[in-house]
């Protein structure tokens, strides 16, 4: 019939699309359902998944508009005379990263119409096993049936429900990338006589993957002038390796972004003014302590987008804890032909470029005769903080915890990037370290760095030690001079030796 599909894909984010179009790809008839849910602050944005619109992408061009501040003040050492004091205007810098990912959005509908897929706009829910309802956003129902399934909606940021005030006055990722005027700036209320207020507040509390994009925000919003204060519950960075993530956050105060560490919020209330006073607990001294910001943003952690989906009718089994849905090696779920990718699968990495990867061999499997299943070792990423932190591999805390502290070998360095030098700037959190087993061919475990283009550096590290890498073999690579990639390629000092890990020299 008419709506009978070979794969049905629900879901049009990064690993969904990747998904339908490599199965389009072998003549297979697609289709895939997507539905954004206005966020509570009534954001909404097209196809293309969180990435394009709400992650990835405009976080980095956010993040390069911040880094753009840094070598103004560079450049007036390098003998740049420019004008000072120089300013930011949040809605041109908005409303060019807005325009770009709305060209992406377009950019993907055409993609999946030359592929010959089938998009609908629609709220999709389980009726039976194999059939789909899908609901329009005027109330349309769309009846769709396939022989196989995917499951990739993905994530949604949570909100702190148990803070009172905090759905009716704070935004979440989803909001602030959207926002046309700045989050530093209260509407219809102007301050003639206070020259300097707190601005943003973001707050932090995390018991799952995805910490990153909140500091990532407060660093962006710090590096275009906005007076920015991070609240975190507990640890920066979890589930990335702990003395990186000091510095990273060490660096960022260092930079102007404010902390409260060890603080909860227990309530919002909007005052006449407009701005939005916040009431939290310092569990440390035991007291309670209040101040007003003009934008509350919430960094709780993200929540797998099920609810609608009805997956306990059909029998898809999720965890019960975290409510993502539990998946084997083949990307299978408990149903034979109902599959998942992404951020909605338990236990593995929230990342862009795994949920493709993930999308396209699963296609591969069921319609192109592969075997190959999805590897998510030795992934590599990178956290887009002022300072930023690229890492492939396992922790110092997880090394240690696989061998055991006497099996492994740590090589670290302190160092200062050239461009640092003539421009002053503070070097102090400029640090990498490789882990290694310790035993005869010392195959490195894990790569850590923290410095200019983390990304670029660590990517291509990565593929050797995918590749099994040695340190052995990585003191025979030759650097590049003058990089801070090359440090990398010089390592020598241990952990273990005690002595300083200071890069000297040129």
């Amino acid at each position: 019939g008419k709506n009978e599909y070979d794969l049905l894909v629900i879901g049009g984010g990064s690993g969904g699309l990747a998904c339908a179009k490599e199965a389009a790809q072998f003549g297979r008839k697609v289709a895939v359902l997507d539905y954004v849910e206005p966020s509570p602050q009534g954001t909404k944005w097209g196809l293309g998944g969180t990435c394009v619109n709400v992650g990835c992408i405009p976080k980095k061009l956010m993040h390069q508009a911040a880094l753009l501040r840094s070598a103004l003040k560079d450049a007036q050492h390098y003998g740049w005379n420019i004008a000072q004091p120089v300013d930011h205007t949040w809605s041109v810098m908005a409303q060019a990263v807005q325009n770009y990912v709305k060209s992406l959005n377009w950019g993907h509908r055409v993609q999946l119409q030359d592929k010959k897929v089938k998009y609908f706009n629609v709220k999709g829910s389980f009726s039976d096993p194999y059939t789909i309802r899908g609901l329009t956003k005027a109330g349309k129902e769309t009846i769709v049936t396939a022989a196989n399934i995917v499951i990739a909606t993905g994530g949604r940021p949570k909100y702190p429900t148990q803070v009172a005030g905090a759905l009716e006055y704070g935004i979440t990722s989803d909001d602030l990338f959207w926002l046309k005027e700045s989050p530093g700036k209260t509407p219809l209320v102007y301050y003639p006589f206070i020259l300097h207020l707190s601005e943003i507040i973001v707050y932090i509390s995390l018991t799952d993957a995805s910490p990153d994009v909140s500091l990532e925000c407060a660093g962006f919003l710090t590096g275009i002038g906005l007076d920015t204060t991070v609240m975190m519950r507990s640890i920066p960075l979890r589930g990335f390796d702990q003395q990186m993530a000091s510095l990273v956050t060490e660096h960022m105060e260092s930079y102007g972004t404010k902390f409260l560490k060890r603080c909860f919020p227990t309530k919002v209330e909007k005052l006449e003014s407009n701005r939005l006073q916040v009431t939290w607990k310092n569990t440390d001294l035991g007291t309670e302590e209040t101040d007003s910001f003009d934008t509350v943003m919430w960094a709780v952690g993200r929540a797998p987008d099920t609810e609608t989906l009805n997956l306990k009718t059909v029998g898809v089994k999720t965890n019960s804890e975290t409510g993502k849905i539990i998946v084997d090696a083949s990307e299978a779920t408990s149903v034979p032909h109902i599959y998942a990718v992404g951020d909605i699968t338990e236990g593995r990495p929230e990342l862009t470029p795994t949920a493709i990867a993930a999308g396209k061999l699963l296609a591969q499997r069921l319609f192109g005769q592969s075997s190959e299943l999805m590897d998510y070792d030795k992934v590599p990423t990178t956290v887009f903080t002022p300072l930023e932190y690229g890492c492939v591999g396992l922790s110092e805390e997880a090394a240690v915890q696989c061998y055991g502290s006497e099996n492994i070998e740590v090589y670290h360095a302190y160092y200062k990037p050239l461009e640092f030098t003539v421009a002053e700037r503070d070097a102090t959190q400029c640090y990498m370290k490789m882990v290694c087993l310790r035993e005869r061919d010392q195959r490195i475990l894990g790569l850590h760095f923290i410095g200019p283009n983390a990304g670029e550096v660590i990517q291509g590290f990565a593929l050797g030690i995918k590749c099994g890498a040695t340190y052995p073999q990585l003191m025979k690579t030759i650097g590049i001079h003058p990089t801070c990639a090359e440090e990398i390629t010089k390592l020598h000092i241990t952990k273990r030796s005690g002595l300083d890990a200071t890069v000297t020299g040129c």
